[in-house]
This record gives C-alpha cells, structure tokens and sequence, in this order.
C-alpha cells in the first residue's frame, strides 16, 4: 500500500498534539445522512466518558481521499487518535510501528468472545488489537423484484446454473433480467460472488484470500468466468459507468428482475417504502445460501503522547463496540452489528437473515473477506485482479486466458 518508513519517526514525532485535556481527533468519511447521525451518536458516547471529541471527516473517493490526508498527516508527525482503515490496510499500517495496543481494552470487554475468530483476527497485527470493528455488510446479496419474475413466469435461481433459464424468461417479457452498473467494482462484486457460487467457500478462500496458484489457474476458475460471460448477456446496453443506485433504482421500479449488490442496497428499498418479502426480496447470490462475503468498516489507533491518551483511546474503542453504539449506527447504515449479543429486534427481515447468516457460517466455516471490498489481500493486488475482471467482461477474451492473467495478477504486490 505504501512505504512511508514511519517506525523511524514514531517515536519522536507522532501524536505531537495530544496534550492537556484529552482529546479524541476522529478521522472518518461518514458524511451521507445516516452515517453523519451514527458519527453524531459516537461522539455523544465518547464525549460522556469525559473527553473532548475532534471530528476529521473527510468526504469523497470512498474512503481514498481519506487515505492520502491520513498518510501526510501521520508522516508529519500529527496522527489523529484513531481512523477509519479496514482489511489488509490495518496490517500494513501495523507494520509501520505506529499503531497503540488495544489488548486491555479487548480483554476487559471479551472481544475474543463477542467477534468471530476470522474477524478478530483481520483487527489484530501480530496477535494483538490495533484495530476495532464497527459492522459488518454482507457482499453476496441478490435484491430481486418478485412481481417482475411473477409477470414473467420466471423461478428466482437458486443457483448459477439456473441463472441462464430465469434471465432468458425475464428478457423475453421485455426486462432487463440483471441490473448493473458498469463500474470496476461493481463488476468485481459480481464476479466474487460467481467464485464463492460456482466453487463454494474452501475454493473462495484458496483462490480469492490465500491466492493459491493451483486454485486460479483451475477448471473451477475457468468456469467461473464462463459464468461470469453469460451473467453479462442479460445487463442493459447502458449499463457503462452506472452508479449502483440507480441500477437499484431499476430493481425498485420493476425495470429489472434482480441485482448482485451488498446490502448497503437495501437503504435504496427502505427510501423508495418498499417492504422487505412483499415488494424486493433479499436473498444469498446463487448458490451461496451457506456462506457470507464480509465487508467490515472499522478504526485503527495511533500511539499518542500525553498521560490521558490511552484512557481516551480505550474509551473510544470501548464505545464503538457497545450495543448501544452498535445498534444505532447499524440501524442507520444498513448493515449488522459485528458484535454478538445485540438485540436485533428493531432491525427487518434482511438484517435478521444476514445477522443469522453471520453467526451460522462463523461456526460452519463459510464466513470470508470480500476481495471486491479490499478485505481479503493488499490494495496492490487486488487492483490487478479487478482489472482482468474487468477487462474480461467488457472483452471478448476466452475464460482461459482470462485465467492465466488472473493467475499472473495475483502475484502482484
């Protein structure tokens, strides 16, 4: 992700600024509505615990002009007290010396027993919490419209194989059978849940997070973007450079039959006032009922100076893991709360599904990091990967070939 050398300088140079009173300088990018109430309401638990909250909200680029502030300002010496960084990023910026340990604060709250091991685990450098979580969205969603399949005499698959026979029925009645917006990521998204469908959650986690040459450069894989063509067939001609809400937009207004989308989609259906199992479905993409991509939003901390740092640092941790935090900013986001033991009572169907769903594949193994989402393996690889996805499905290229470049992508760093 990026060579800063900041071990050299922690010492003498980070959290210059932390003195006096204990302030706690939080750098995010929740600035849509629903994010800028939940950023409102952890700031009202922080400040309750007797500090004094510096909100650093950085808009746009979906967290990446956030990323270039954060670099500069830890590199000049001016580390805010925690910011929002997720996935692989949390290791890398632990290998930078820079981050504090919450160990204390985990173990004096259970988080070893409140987060599945494979989320833990994504929160620790070296065995240790630098890194707490705040959610989770659940990636392989299919939103469909079912009055749109009813009209034309389609079953919803249940699996890629009987993809093709439903999105044939749904063009034949004269809608677009999946709606898309023709983006890098969005493409991405819907390719990562064909792998996890096609090969299931062992070949997802070979081929997507372990990088298994073997696994990406297999019959599987090969099929895989076989399946991946066909899924493009039934996309609408002006599906290039369409932001994915108004390719949900389509789905709301019974233009199209279904969308490959994570569950930030549903705050689309829940504006338009559409109800959850009577107007949209929300249902696991093809055959991946039994497993659940994760994409997790959450906060590193930073080493401070200054003798009311760490009690500061703890609170805030301490406060974005606490139901009550967990069930405001998850209600508002759309999303889950990562930590069990929260009420779910006054979340809907697809929360209670994807909360079930959560906890059922963290026992049976088929809980994994979203690639798509920069959760599974470096921002440098997975940027190579995304572009052979892409190039492949705006391409006539062969499903073989695709493999081999998919192959020589991964060895990207």
């Amino acid at each position: 992700m990026f060579k800063l050398k900041l071990a050299a300088i922690a010492v003498a140079t980070l959290g210059m600024h932390a003195a006096g009173a204990a302030e706690v300088e939080v750098l995010h990018w929740w600035t849509s509505g629903g994010e800028a109430k939940s950023a409102a309401e952890l700031k009202k638990m922080v400040e309750a615990r007797g500090n004094k909250w510096k909100d650093f909200a950085v808009a746009g680029g979906g967290g990446e002009n956030a990323m270039t502030v954060l670099k500069s300002r830890v590199v000049s010496g001016k580390a805010p007290t925690a910011a929002q960084v997720k996935g692989p990023s949390i290791q890398e910026w632990g290998a930078e010396g820079v981050l504090a340990n919450l160990d204390s604060t985990a173990k004096a709250n259970n988080w070893d027993g409140l987060l599945p091991g494979v989320v833990a685990n994504v929160m620790k450098y070296k065995g240790s919490y630098v890194a707490v979580p705040v959610n989770v969205h659940r990636v392989n969603w299919m939103w469909v419209n079912p009055e749109v399949f009813k009209k034309a005499g389609a079953e919803v698959p249940k699996t890629w194989a009987d993809f093709p026979a439903a999105a044939e029925k749904l063009q034949k009645a004269g809608f677009i059978p999946v709606a898309h917006g023709g983006q890098p990521w969005q493409d991405f998204t819907v390719f990562e849940s064909i792998v996890l469908g096609v090969g299931g959650a062992k070949f997802y986690e070979d081929s997507m997070v372990k990088l298994d040459p073997k696994a990406l450069s297999s019959p599987t894989m090969e099929k895989v973007f076989d399946t991946f063509r066909s899924v493009r067939k039934y996309i609408d001609k002006d599906a290039a450079n369409r932001d994915w809400n108004l390719a949900t937009a389509m789905v709301i207004n019974g233009k199209a039959g279904m969308q490959f989308m994570g569950d930030w989609a549903k705050g689309e259906f829940t504006a338009a006032g559409k109800v959850p199992g009577k107007d949209y479905l929300c249902l696991a993409a093809p055959g991946t009922e039994k497993s659940f991509t994760f994409n997790i939003d959450s906060f590193i901390v930073f080493k401070q100076q200054g003798a009311d740092a760490p009690k500061a640092q703890s609170d805030f941790a301490a406060a974005v893991m606490s139901p009550e935090f967990q069930e405001v900013f998850n209600l508002n986001k759309g999303s889950i709360p990562v930590r069990s033991g929260v009420s779910m009572a006054k979340f809907d169907d697809c929360a209670k599904t994807s909360a079930k769903d959560f906890a059922d594949t963290a026992k049976g193994g088929g809980l994994v990091p979203s690639i798509a989402h920069q959760m599974a393996v470096p921002a440098a690889t997975t940027g190579a990967i995304q572009d052979v996805v892409t190039s492949f499905f705006n391409s006539s290229q062969s499903s073989k070939d695709a493999v081999a470049k998919l192959a020589a992508a991964a060895k990207t760093k």
